[in-house]
């Protein structure tokens, strides 16, 4: 259920954005009784004890009963959902967290700087793809990690089966400062004019496609900055157009939620909701999260299309209609159905957003290329190059002591048999979004 809106139009406009609207909506108080399973409700988050709740989700209907009422406190209620215990087992916690550190610290040898999207550079340490560098590094670590039973429950609550997990550990510094509210992917990942494109409807539906969570790789009382909330904002239907306006961080900054978390425990909550990181004011502890996205197994095309040789193959076509005077919405139009509109899912070690939210798409490239009358061959070089710089890279993860070592790529180069392709500056953080 969206709230907000008193009478939705098919497109939402900054007029929309009214923050009387919102604090209506974050009005709403949080009842236990609503949620049987749920053991306590602080400052309106819902907690539940992860060793009860293994036991009511062990059999198939009281996994069902469960999700159900944690799929609702996502949707309608609060909007999050915190696991106390979720890891019960501290030791799977701290063998994931060593080799988190022993990744963070080859990204600081090599000089690159991951950067996180809303704090200065060089305050926090950010390893992006960490689901894969960890599987490849650690299989046992990794296997024993993510065999765990009430992430993967409150994933399917939400998400159903098929769910594709994706994972970046953020390490907030001491010292480092508080993000600035937002919302994450999908829409959350669009500039304000970007989301307006999208139908109001498509602002209502776009949650139900990804959820987020943090897991609690160290003890974070509020000095550290556990991460700030705004409890039922997800059911403010202007929210992405809304969380970038001066009046409404203003209103976050002074409404916010923020509860302490203990190693192994999780956050999981509705992608929509007001968020944001809080500032590390210790002097020593380094607060580090692994942040889970974990997406719909809906959020994929039926077929596969090599959409790189089509646009190449388009492109002498698309030029004859520029030249014969076709209007550049209808040669738009055939780019859209031809090229990739969309930056993700990508590589963000390789591929970082430089001037905007997101990197540049297989479409604007094309589109480019067609406005500014390219020659074909370095349309084809910019596709390849884009094309390599999304692929992982799984010799950037340094094996664990014991395993052979795998030859890596020297610093800025492609990996071998791809492309060169075009980076920011050293040690430039990207600019886009990312979960916090």
């Amino acid at each position: 259920m969206t709230k907000g809106v008193r009478l939705a139009p098919g497109y939402l406009a900054g007029d929309d954005c009214r923050l009387a609207d919102l604090i209506d909506v974050v009005g709403e108080q949080t009842d236990l009784a609503d949620y049987p399973h749920a053991g306590a409700v602080e400052r309106g988050v819902l907690i539940y004890d992860s060793g009860r709740l293994r036991k009511e989700i062990s059999g198939a209907d009281g996994r069902r009963e469960v999700g159900a009422e944690l799929a609702r406190a996502l949707e309608d209620g609060p909007g999050i959902v915190v696991f106390a215990g979720a890891f019960s087992d501290p030791g799977v916690v701290d063998r994931a967290t060593e080799q988190f550190e022993a990744i963070i610290a080859g990204q600081r040898a090599a000089g690159g700087a991951a950067g996180d999207h809303f704090a200065k550079s060089g305050q926090n340490d950010r390893i992006w793809n960490a689901l894969e560098k960890l599987a490849l590094r650690a299989p046992g670590v990794f296997a024993a990690y993510y065999a765990n039973d009430i992430v993967a429950a409150v994933c399917h609550a939400w998400l159903g089966t098929g769910y594709q997990v994706t994972s970046q550990v953020n390490v907030v510094n001491p010292g480092g400062a508080a993000q600035t509210a937002h919302r994450d992917y999908h829409l959350g990942f669009q500039s304000g004019a970007q989301a307006a494109r999208f139908p109001a409807h498509v602002h209502r539906l776009s949650p139900a496609l990804t959820l987020q969570g943090a897991v609690a790789h160290t003890d974070m009382p509020a000095e550290t900055g556990p991460t700030m909330y705004l409890p039922h904002s997800q059911k403010y239907l202007p929210g992405y157009l809304a969380s970038q306006r001066p009046e409404f961080s203003e209103y976050f900054e002074a409404n916010h939620v923020q509860l302490p978390l203990s190693q192994g425990d999780a956050a999981f909550f509705n992608p929509a909701l007001f968020h944001a990181a809080g500032a590390n004011r210790t002097t020593g502890v380094h607060r580090m999260a692994n942040l889970l996205q974990v997406s719909s197994a809906f959020g994929r095309a039926m077929e596969a299309v090599d959409r790189a040789s089509m646009s190449v193959a388009l492109f002498p076509a698309l030029l004859a209609m520029r030249d014969a005077g076709a209007p550049p919405a209808m040669i738009a139009n055939a780019i859209a159905a031809c090229a990739e509109g969309y930056a993700f899912p990508t590589n963000l070690d390789l591929d970082q957003p430089v001037d905007g939210l997101a990197p540049m798409t297989q479409a604007e490239i094309l589109g480019q290329a067609v406005a500014d009358g390219w020659p074909q061959r370095r349309l084809a070089a910019e596709l390849g190059a884009w094309s390599a710089r999304r692929q992982s890279e799984p010799t950037q993860a340094q094996p664990s002591p014991g395993q052979p070592p795998q030859a890596q790529p020297s610093p800025g180069q492609p990996p071998q048999g791809q492309p060169p392709q075009s980076q920011p500056p050293q040690g430039q953080p990207p600019q886009g979004r990312a979960a916090s």
